[in-house]
Parts: C-alpha cells; structure tokens; sequence
C-alpha cells in the first residue's frame, strides 16, 4: 500500500489513539455495564460490547496497513509523482490537488488518490501537459500548471 509521509503519521495517531485511549476506556464501560447483572436487557452492555468489536476491527485493519505501508517520497523530477501537489487548470479555474496514496484519499480536501481516474490520467506528465479525464458530466481537460 502506498502512502505519503504525513499520511502515514496519521494512521499512526489513529491507531495509538484507539488502542491506548479508546480499546481501554470501551474495555472499562464494558466491566462496568456487565458488573449491573441481566446482560440480555442491558443496554450499555451490548453498546459497549458493539463498540469494542468496531474498535478492535479499525486496530486490526490499522496493524495491517502500517506493517504493508510503503512511504511514497516523490521523486525530485517534474513529473507528477505520488505525494506532489499539482495546480491544474479547468477552463477559466485553478485548482491544486494533492496526490496521495488510496487511503488518504480526501476529495473535498483536494486530495486524490494515484489511482483516481484524475490521479492516474496526472500521474508522470510534466507541467504544461494536457490531461483529459472521462466524467459523468462528460470529457473534462485540465492543464497542468505547476508541480511541487
């Protein structure tokens, strides 16, 4: 799996953040709730026991990703590479969009993923390249007006 730098520390943070504040905080509401007697009517107890599982499934999923991460460090060249902010241009419009690996995909934030449609039409062009990508609106070409 390919990530940037900064992406990765954020899966960092989000896996020590659930399996050292989280997992444990979950792990004592649920003592505390199974402690009340009745389990099958207790409501917390089943909430907590849900959210414990939910938990427990994002640390797994994230132990995985950080142990196959590969830290993508974009080349020095000017070809658009993953972790390269790209300014296109959209007829009259100017947009930067940040390229990324799959899961640190934020298309509201301007960040895309290599493998978007508009990621892999970017991916290896140079500035003043022209790109076209197939929308549901129809055939956009976008300019690509810096690289860094």
């Amino acid at each position: 799996m390919l990530i940037t730098a900064s992406g990765l520390e954020e899966l960092k943070k989000e896996f020590n953040d659930l399996s050292e504040v989280q997992r444990p905080t979950i792990v004592a509401r649920l003592s505390a709730a199974r402690s009340m007697g009745d389990l099958s009517e207790n409501s917390d107890y089943i909430s907590a026991r849900e959210e414990l599982s939910f938990t427990d499934g994002r640390i797994s999923e994230l132990e995985d990703l950080l142990k196959n991460a590969k830290v993508a460090s974009p080349s020095s060249s000017d070809k658009v590479d993953v972790g390269h902010s790209v300014t296109v241009q959209v007829n009259s419009n100017k947009v930067t969009f940040h390229i990324v690996g799959e899961w640190e995909a934020k298309p509201a934030q301007q960040k895309i993923s290599h493998s978007s449609p508009l990621g892999q039409a970017l991916m290896g062009k140079k500035e003043g390249d022209k790109v076209e990508v197939n929308a549901p609106a129809g055939k956009i070409t976008y300019t690509i007006m810096d690289i860094s």
